[in-house]
């Protein structure tokens, strides 16, 4: 019975990650990724490489807000902080989507366009839904591979019996299979509670699509109602009528930085501007040291400024803030966010040695009978861990190359670094499966290449090369950006300097 039920965990460890480690592997690099997402952006975007301030003013930034915004049915402003100085602006336009811009906290003025998603823009979206918004279809698609990861730490567990002695036996001098299993070993262990408490969470921060029951049952099935007592979203229609001037919304965010002790607004967002029913939203920051990212929130009459309704969470939606708030890692800790980011890193190894384990426990056996299945699963793997690698540094390389204001083939230039992503991603799987006996050497140098690339263009393009950045504080995370890039070509090279001293034995 025992062997039988170690049998059926073995099935579905292996098929589980055979079938979805591409999106998993997918998943974890572009969330790690994240982590650091802020500190991207600054290196994306230079004209947003400011000395942290506070914002100047509200009033202000709408004054200057309002040439742009124009009829616009809603505006926002997202405040600056340390990771990020520089505050965002957003405003609705006419087909519904959010237009984004950056605004000088100091001066309350908008920068250049940066003509870019970022990595906040097209990253940290990709990690947990692909950027296929179609029915929802990307969300589904990470759930599921959400739910596999979670049976893999659990099935991986009992499948090792030794997993744990194992971990104290790294082999390094030794055959592939076996050093590829120390390593699938080595990396399952050190991480096996973060990689399950970080998928766990993941799939709990969307439980309102995942499990609808949860809030459908007893709210049955009035989503608004539940919205409300969650959330606190408070909302009325527009009127249709002019209306008064607005009051000063730098007094409405000081009265709900008094409430809140102090605390620091994230948010404010002015709904209906112009409309006799506007009101503004002023909802309160998550970056400081606490992990729970709170919901407390105010709501203002536009005109008036009397108060029309405040929010703080619940016990039970306390409990599932913090649980997002560990996902998020939007806290305030250094530390843990590096330790968050190797722990990332050590997720894509697991999955990426889960691959290569298997290839060459069947590598011999496929070759014999004339299977394809190694094949096609070789250029799956090589495209899935350094192809999308490729794909990602093709991504900066294309921000750094690209012109300010460019266009082609009627692309404007944020959908043409996008598209660089993409293209590169597929032909990093059409070469793998076009040069088996080669991919892997090849695209890692392909990998040192555009990373290196990626740094001198930062310095070709902005003036702030590496020794520039380390002297000035607010180009630390510029630094950080060519440093990291610096260290992946090193490591490339290394791997392809390795392989090219072990050559093909064998013809795949």
């Amino acid at each position: 019975m025992e062997k039988t039920f170690r049998d059926s965990m073995q099935w579905l460890h292996t098929w589980a990650g055979l079938c979805l480690g591409t999106v998993l592997f997918a998943v974890f690099w572009m969330g790690t990724l994240s982590v650091f997402d802020r500190e991207i952006d600054r290196w994306m975007m230079p004209a947003t490489r400011l000395a942290p301030a506070s914002l100047q003013s509200v009033d202000l930034l709408a004054r200057n807000l309002q040439p742009v915004t124009g009829a616009s049915p809603q505006w926002l402003v997202l405040f600056p902080g340390d990771r990020e100085p520089a505050a965002r602006v957003g405003y609705r336009g006419a087909h519904g989507a959010m237009t984004y811009r950056h605004a000088d906290p100091a001066t309350a003025t908008l920068l250049p366009d940066a003509g870019t998603l970022g990595a906040s823009g097209f990253l940290y979206p990709f990690h947990y839904n692909l950027h296929i918004k179609a029915w929802s279809l990307g969300l589904w698609i990470v759930g599921l591979a959400g739910m596999a990861m979670l049976a893999l730490c659990v099935s991986g567990v009992i499948i090792h019996r030794k997993i744990f002695t194992d971990f104290f036996t790294f082999r390094a001098r030794t055959r592939p299979r076996r050093l590829i299993l120390d390593l699938h070993n080595v990396t399952g262990v050190l991480g096996l509670p973060f990689h399950f408490a970080i998928t766990f969470s993941g799939l709990a921060i969307f439980f309102t699509l995942y499990f609808p029951g949860v809030w459908e049952t007893p709210y049955r099935g009035d989503r608004a109602a539940f919205v409300q007592e969650t959330y606190g979203i408070h909302a009325r229609p527009k009127l249709g009528q002019p209306a008064p001037p607005m009051q000063s919304l730098d007094a409405m965010v000081a009265e709900a930085t008094r409430a809140w002790g102090g605390g620091p607004p994230q948010l404010l967002r002015v709904f209906h501007p112009g409309d006799a029913n506007a009101y503004v939203e002023v909802r309160r920051s998550f970056v400081d040291d606490r992990v729970t990212m709170p919901v407390d929130a105010f709501y203002f009459d536009s005109a008036t400024g009397a108060v029309l309704s405040s929010h703080s969470a619940t016990p039970v939606m306390k409990v599932h803030r913090f649980i997002s708030g560990f996902h998020f890692i939007q806290f305030d800790h250094w530390s843990l966010r590096w330790i968050y980011f190797v722990l990332g890193l050590l997720g894509c190894a697991l999955i990426a040695t889960g691959f290569l384990f298997w290839l060459e426990s069947r590598r011999k056996r496929h070759a014999q009978l004339g299977w394809p299945g190694v094949r096609i699963v070789e250029g799956l793997t090589v495209g899935s861990v350094s192809g999308i690698l490729c794909a990602t540094l093709a991504f900066f390389v294309a921000n750094r190359l690209l012109s300010p204001g460019a266009s082609a083939w009627g692309l404007p230039r944020q959908e043409l670094e996008m598209a660089a992503f993409y293209a590169t991603w597929l032909v990093a799987f059409a070469h793998a499966w076009a040069r088996p006996r080669s991919a892997w050497r090849e695209q890692c140098f392909a990998i040192a290449a555009l990373a290196v690339t990626a740094v001198l263009l930062n310095w070709a393009t902005t003036g702030d090369h590496l020794w520039r950045a380390l002297a000035q504080r607010p180009l630390w995370p510029v630094a950080g950006m060519d440093l990291l890039l610096l260290l992946a070509a090193v490591a490339a090279l290394w791997t392809a300097r390795k392989l090219g001293s072990h050559p093909a034995r064998r013809k795949t």
